[in-house]
């Protein structure tokens, strides 16, 4: 859930800017949602947000500069063509939902959670950076769109989180996007959380059966590393 940056010949510090920028323009859609600036979990949401998008970048950054700028390259011409179709129904959803959290617990109240929902949220919500990060610590080839990367020797990764599951980085978005609307306190902001719960687990069933057809060695690492995204059960 990091933000990435272009470049890796860009300044440390100009990254960092960026991701610290860009994660908080998209956490200001909550408070545009609602309207007021005076909303305080608004603001939780936005601080924790953005510090989670920060520090994954600064420790990716750190370990690996080289995925973050191959992720912010976007479509390539080998992108799969089901993976484009992805992109067209999750950003609008992605964008609309701190949105339709906003208006729901900063503005009208249609459905707010109770305060209680803060903690768990912030917790789950770190938990899910976190397990994305490490994903992006351990695979150089976690590009942002889905492809078989012949120009960058594609192979199978299986250190890491890729033991347990074989797309951990979905599973902590999947994970974080519950978490956000429990920060946030809005039950409506489940329902775009849901949709795009869904578009990822459809994502990934269709990137499996590229990575099966093309990818040497994909179909044994997937033999031996069962589940697709909830460890014990799919």
């Amino acid at each position: 859930m990091s933000s990435e940056v272009s470049s890796p010949a860009v300044k440390p510090w100009r990254r960092l800017m960026r991701t610290a920028l860009g994660s908080s323009a998209y956490a200001a859609l909550a408070l545009i949602g609602a309207g007021r600036l005076d909303w305080g979990r608004g603001w939780l949401y936005a601080a924790v947000f953005v510090a989670a998008s920060v520090v994954g970048t600064a420790v990716v950054l750190r370990a690996d500069p080289a995925v973050l700028a191959a992720r912010a390259k976007g479509f390539r011409g080998d992108t799969e063509p089901f993976d484009r179709l992805f992109y067209a129904l999750f950003l609008p959803l992605i964008a609309g939902m701190p949105i339709v959290a906003g208006l729901d617990a900063g503005r009208f109240g249609w459905a707010p959670l109770p305060d209680w929902t803060a903690l768990p949220g912030i917790l789950l919500f770190v938990a899910g950076s976190a397990l994305s990060t490490w994903a992006l610590l351990v695979n150089t080839h976690a590009e942002s769109t889905v492809r078989i990367q012949r120009d960058r020797a594609h192979a199978v990764v299986q250190s890491g989180p890729y033991r347990f599951v074989r797309h951990p980085m979905y599973l902590g978005t999947l994970i974080g996007l519950p978490a956000a609307a429990l920060m946030l306190g809005s039950a409506w902001a489940l329902l775009p959380a849901a949709l795009i719960i869904a578009l990822f687990v459809w994502r990934s069933a269709r990137e499996d059966e590229a990575l099966h057809r093309e990818l040497p060695g994909y179909a044994d690492y997937a033999a031996a590393t069962r589940f697709r995204l909830l460890p014990g059960l799919w």
